[in-house]
């Protein structure tokens, strides 16, 4: 059973660690984009062209299910991917985690990128899962792009700087970006003591793997990982060692 996973960078690191985590057996095909990414600035067309493209390259290479560990994959390219594939290749879609967040939280801050947090999408998700809470996006300029360099510096700057737009006596922050969980730790450090992160990798991978047995075929894999870079087979960019996830995964320096 091969399971593939599609961003343009290093967001889909997460899910594919709690993959590796939860069904070790499981074959994963890691689809990065380094010739296009990021994908967030780019026109809609564009981007579903991308991930269409991705995910035939999946089928092509035996995927089974497949995996959008990625907001701006999910929000404007999911239905498409669903429909190239058809109904026998289950697709997972991501959300940010904001109806758990503001189901236990009074106060809560979206993180995302500059683009989803202005997005109608974002504003929609707050309208529809945000309940009684007070939700409040906050726009993380530059840390995705410094965690795709792996450069943890400036990914701590740019935690810093999201950290002061966070309201004070916020409870809960959504990490509205896939790629944020990989400095979860650094993001915590520049909160309040209690503040409580919210992320959805874990809740994408166990939706995946309901999919798989949903299938009702073997799944006993190898356990393989393997990596295309822009259709291309390769490896995973060094910058992805700089996180457990990259490392757990086979990256190395």
């Amino acid at each position: 059973m091969i399971v593939a996973l599609i961003d343009s960078g290093l967001g889909l690191l997460p899910t594919a660690a709690w993959l590796r985590k939860l069904r070790p057996d499981l074959d994963l095909l890691l689809q990065l984009d380094p010739d296009g990414a990021p994908w967030g600035p780019k026109p809609e067309a564009w981007t579903i062209e991308r991930v269409v493209g991705a995910a035939r390259t999946s089928l092509a290479h035996g995927a089974e299910v497949i995996v959008l560990p990625c907001n701006t994959a999910s929000v404007t390219a999911l239905e498409h991917v669903r429909a190239e594939v058809g109904l026998e290749v289950p697709v997972v879609g991501t959300v940010p985690a904001i109806k758990p967040a503001a189901a236990a939280c009074r106060t809560v801050a979206v993180w995302a990128t500059a683009a989803t947090t202005a997005s109608g999408y974002q504003a929609d998700l707050i309208a529809r899962f945000g309940g009684d809470a007070q939700v409040t996006g906050v726009a993380c300029h530059g840390l995705a792009d410094a965690i795709d360099r792996g450069d943890l510096a400036a990914a701590a700057e740019a935690i810093a700087r999201a950290a002061e737009q966070t309201p004070p006596g916020t409870e809960g922050v959504v990490l509205g970006c896939t790629h944020y969980p990989l400095v979860s730790d650094a993001i915590l450090a520049a909160l309040p003591d209690g503040v409580r992160l919210f992320d959805s990798a874990q809740a994408v991978a166990a939706q995946t793997i309901r999919k798989v047995d949903g299938l009702g075929r073997p799944t006993t894999g190898e356990g393989a990982v393997r990596v295309l870079n822009s259709g291309r087979p390769g490896a995973l960019p060094s910058s992805a060692a700089a996180y457990e996830s990259g490392r757990a995964l086979g990256a190395r320096l």
